[in-house]
């Protein structure tokens, strides 16, 4: 090999080289999406004291009516705590979290109802959240949900539908029975 066709070699070498640095190096300025905390779901996280709040959110029939607190709580203290949660028009609901546990309020046979839940469907509603261990209290915004989405349907607090639907219509096979007879 002459000392042309080194060079040119080289010069292939370098271009490949600076190629790759380009096609590669977007990934180097680039954030990782991984590396940001999100809520991929329908409730909010929240942080207070040593509980976190996952999922949080509210299912209601209306703003008017009873709200169910569901998500998780998870307590990553020694001690055993209490979350008060203060809703809107004095509404109040607690839920009791044992040390180094979780609660899932969607399983929970007692229900974090709040008597009001302060905001219609696909609203977001000021709840105050007090954790009893260090008296850490903060103010969150918690989406409020009803019963259009099939899954929340069976939290609705005393199975009421949302308000402003109708009841549903009969069946054609249904309606056609009727008539016959």
């Amino acid at each position: 090999m002459n000392r042309a066709q080194r060079g040119k070699l080289a010069m292939a070498a370098a271009a490949l080289g600076l190629g790759l640095v380009t096609v590669t190096g977007c990934g180097y300025i680039t954030p990782q999406q991984t590396s940001h905390q999100y809520s991929a779901s329908d409730g909010i996280r929240a942080d207070l004291g040593p509980l976190q709040l996952r999922n949080f959110l509210i299912v209601s029939a209306g703003e008017d009516q009873p709200g169910r607190l569901l998500g998780a709580v998870y307590n990553s203290s020694s001690k055993d705590v209490k979350l008060t949660v203060n809703g809107a028009e004095g509404s109040q609901t607690q839920v009791s979290v044992k040390a180094n546990s979780y609660t899932l309020l969607n399983d929970s046979t007692d229900e974090a109802i709040l008597s009001t839940s302060g905001g219609i469907a696909g609203s977001l509603v000021p709840v105050k959240v007090t954790e009893s261990g260090t008296n850490v209290t903060d103010t969150i915004d918690v989406p409020v949900l009803d019963a259009t989405l099939e899954e929340y349907k069976e939290y609705v607090p005393g199975g009421s539908e949302p308000t402003g639907t109708s009841s549903p219509t009969p069946t054609p096979s249904t309606s056609s029975a009727a008539a016959a007879h």
